[in-house]
């Protein structure tokens, strides 16, 4: 985590507020990406930054995956932060008509760093050293059976980052446990990487997922059985498609009856806390996933 000054701790750690119109972001247009002021982690890009004339930075979209919405305790507004770190950034709001996503994220900006896309400066005050210094990352969305052992799998990868169990692949919003395991939700288990690309590339961690479970069984691993234990890789971006129908291609090649589905990254839902960490916190073995090479 980066170092926070007494005023970016006030906003992002005990929920505060930025004055409007005040933040170096909010008439911001440059091209580039917007990451989180405490992790780095990426969560909007400027194509989707528009100007509601609030005060502070508009965006009708988010990085799959990187923003968690939070209803307020007074139900009345939601909150939205960091998926990664669990940064406050501000509230989004539906229905406004500002453009045809009917989506506002109000963020404040020094929740904020900016990556511009030329290579170029932020457009705001000097970087810190720290902030420099942070890797840059980017994420992978997987489903391979039950998320215990995928996440202990894959986080064991060097240049692994994080990796959090989750649901994603269905409709209903905020799901629980029971209710996927229902098979009414369309939901996969599955888990969200997050990683320094420096260190470990997009390609390196899909040959792995393919490696430490069966691509070839349909909506079941081992002895768990169900649409949920389905074998799914969600993209967030064109060349992550790409790299996945290249990967899958090659084990068809091979001789295996690829069930595996390539399917755009949606909303990723956290699972409970006590599904984090399993393995490590157990201090046992992945019961169904072990590691076999297929490349």
């Amino acid at each position: 985590m980066k170092p926070l000054t007494p005023e970016e701790r006030r906003v992002i750690v005990d929920k505060g507020t930025e004055a409007p119109f005040t933040g170096r972001y909010y008439n911001h247009t440059k091209e580039g990406v917007y990451r989180c002021r405490q992790c780095g982690a990426p969560l909007y890009r400027s194509q989707d930054k528009f100007d509601a004339g609030c005060g502070w930075p508009s965006f009708d979209d988010e990085v799959p995956g990187a923003v968690r919405r939070t209803p307020d305790a007074d139900g009345r507004r939601t909150e939205i932060t960091c998926a990664r770190c669990g940064g406050h950034l501000g509230h989004v709001f539906t229905g406004e008509g500002f453009t045809p996503k009917q989506t506002r994220h109000c963020v404040n900006s020094i929740s904020l760093d900016f990556e511009p896309a030329d290579g170029g400066t932020s457009g705001g005050p000097a970087s810190t050293p720290a902030a420099e210094a942070a890797p840059r990352t980017d994420t992978a969305i997987f489903a391979g059976g039950c998320f215990w052992g995928v996440e202990h799998m894959l986080a064991q990868m060097p240049g692994v980052v994080d990796v959090e169990s989750g649901y994603t692949g269905g409709a209903t919003e905020n799901p629980t446990y029971e209710e996927v395991c229902s098979h009414r939700t369309g939901h996969a288990e599955a888990v969200r990487v997050t990683f320094d690309p420096s260190k470990v590339s997009y390609e390196e961690l899909a040959k792995r997922f393919l490696e430490i479970h069966d691509p070839t069984q349909i909506d079941r691993q081992g002895p768990d059985i169900g649409d949920q234990y389905r074998s799914e890789i969600f993209y967030t971006t064109r060349a992550q498609r790409e790299t996945a129908e290249k990967l899958l291609d090659t084990l068809r090649q091979k001789g295996y009856d690829v069930a595996t589905r390539v399917t755009p990254a949606g909303r990723f839902w956290p699972a409970e806390g006590y599904h984090q960490d399993y393995y490590a916190r157990k201090g046992t073995q992945p019961y169904c996933h072990t590691y076999t090479k297929r490349f």
